[in-house]
């Protein structure tokens, strides 16, 4: 019988001094904690976000867009600094009464629509430009699959994994080894389904892997938590295959630089406003 170490009391109370990276801006209530008004550009889409792999959804879409010649898709991407606790602003959660980013404004419709959650910022733009979602049945419905396969599953990935192994300030061995084997699971689902397939839902490259890549891409390049040699992420070749082949492409290049705010200075990104902000960086 394992050593009881935790009883949880009868009524949860919060506790600020829970530890961990984001200990300083989590709390258990919703809303606005102060007046702060969002930077406008000049272009129809207005971005509020932050590299991470949400936040690469986003960019990505719209990069793609770009490089497909589609100009009225261009936007003003601001950067929202999460651990700053940017996302609890007014006007940033007027957009997204959730506080997460990306967060996104269509200024071409009257009134504004706000859109937020990475999913539905993909769908939005896919739909409202007519590509990388295929109209027919069988391939929209198979894209749409693996969309909400991705937001289901990237939290075990994420806010479990993730948290437990690299952001916890404490290692624990269980959680790390529950999390370890679901990761490893979703790894394998992806790494079969790209073994008969070019893009995840097959030769049609889809906002089905522009959601999955920032996240399982990211993590079997080895830029995830550190933790490729522990996750042996060599051994899922095909997603590897897969990886490599959207990491090369020029709008990645460009989406994982947009709202980059760490690492050396020459791969920084606060704003992106024109193609010309990525001189010198690419």
């Amino acid at each position: 019988m394992a050593n009881v170490t935790y009883v949880p009391p009868k009524v949860w109370t919060f506790d600020a001094e829970n530890g961990g990276e984001f200990a300083s801006i989590n709390r258990p209530t919703a809303g606005a904690r102060d007046e702060r008004k969002l930077p406008r550009g000049k272009h129809p889409f207005q971005l509020y976000s932050m590299a991470t792999p949400n936040g690469v959804k986003a960019t990505l879409l719209f990069e793609e867009l770009i490089e497909k010649g589609i100009v009225e898709a261009e936007y003003d991407a601001y950067l929202v600094s999460i651990l700053s606790g940017d996302q609890f602003g007014s006007e940033f959660v007027d957009i997204n009464p959730n506080s997460k980013i990306p967060a996104m404004l269509d200024t071409t419709t009257t009134p504004e629509t706000r859109v937020f959650e990475s999913g539905s910022i993909l769908v939005y733009l896919a739909e409202k430009f007519d590509t990388f979602l295929p109209s027919e049945p069988a391939k929209r419905t198979e894209t749409m699959n693996w969309l909400f396969w991705q937001m289901g599953s990237t939290p075990f990935l994420g806010g479990g994994f993730g948290h437990f192994y690299n952001y916890a300030p404490e290692k624990f061995e269980y959680p790390i080894d529950r999390y370890t084997m679901e990761v490893k699971r979703q790894l394998d689902v992806l790494d079969k389904q790209l073994e008969k397939n070019t893009f995840i839902i097959g030769e049609d490259y889809t906002i089905a892997d522009m959601a999955i890549w920032p996240w399982y891409g990211a993590l079997v390049l080895g830029r995830l938590y550190d933790a490729a040699e522990f996750l042996q992420v060599e051994t899922y070749s095909n997603l590897q295959r897969w990886a490599k082949m959207i990491d090369a492409r020029p709008a990645a290049k460009r989406a994982c630089l947009v709202n980059k705010s760490w690492g050396e200075e020459s791969q920084q990104m606060h704003e992106r406003h024109s193609m010309d902000d990525f001189i010198g960086k690419l």
